[in-house]
């Protein structure tokens, strides 16, 4: 992997002009996946405009004015992906990150009260020793519990944590009848019902049907592309495309 990022080569999901310049900035590794994350510059200088270079931006960062997932964030390379909650406290903005229909990376304005939580998907679970159950978030967190207390949380099911002290105020099962968001693939950003889950006794992934609300009939799409945001109704904001 090279260290640098062409502008014209840069995930669709980013919403940059692609022919204003040959370079832009390349995220660093992290949690999120490149094609699902951007790097922190390009969200305060081409998506907020709160910067109209990059030395202004750099400035914005160092002094400390944007904070993700309750942390103060100074990296310009940091990247920040779906599901992420971006703020900037000096004029009382704040955003969620989501995909839109074309698969675009979109910023959401929420208030002050939804920006103090988080929904982030259980992508695996481990026991440490001493009998704890290590949960991996699909954000690079990390959750410590006791089994007993773990023995509910299944893979794939997600958890609404406050921020930035990471408690779990709700757990939303990954099982027919959640709502859930496609994160991937031509049903981006559409929301449903889960209809049916059906495990492929193959390498490949299982397959999950959905019902779309407000629309007829059902389609299908992969497990690692579906993410639940709530059981008996959505818990994100709705985007408006």
């Amino acid at each position: 992997m090279g260290k640098h990022q062409k502008r014209i080569a840069a995930p669709r999901s980013w919403r940059i002009e692609r022919k204003t310049a040959y370079w832009t900035v390349k995220p660093r590794p992290g949690p999120h996946p490149g094609d699902r994350s951007m790097p922190l510059l390009l969200i305060i200088r081409d998506m907020l405009k709160l910067a109209d270079s990059s030395k202004e931006a750099k400035r914005i960062l160092n002094e400390g004015e944007v904070v993700v997932n309750g942390r103060v964030r100074k990296d310009l390379k940091f990247p920040v992906g779906i599901f992420d909650i971006l703020s900037i406290p000096r004029i009382k903005d704040n955003y969620i990150v989501l995909l839109d229909k074309k698969g675009k990376l979109s910023l959401v304005k929420i208030g002050q009260e939804e920006a103090s939580k988080k929904l982030c998907r259980v992508n695996g679970k481990r026991m440490l020793k001493g009998g704890q159950i290590q949960l991996n978030l699909h954000d690079g967190r990390n959750i410590l519990l006791e089994e007993e207390r773990a023995e509910k949380i299944k893979t794939k099911d997600s958890l609404l944590i406050s921020l930035p002290d990471t408690e779990i105020l709700q757990h939303f099962a990954y099982k027919k009848g959640s709502k859930v968001m496609v994160i991937g693939g031509k049903h981006s950003a559409q929301t449903g019902e889960i209809e049916e889950i059906r495990t492929v006794q193959s390498p490949e992934s299982n397959v999950v049907k959905i019902k779309p609300f407000g629309e007829e009939g059902t389609f299908e799409t992969i497990d690692d592309y579906v993410f639940v945001v709530g059981e008996e109704k959505i818990e994100i904001p709705e985007v408006k495309y």
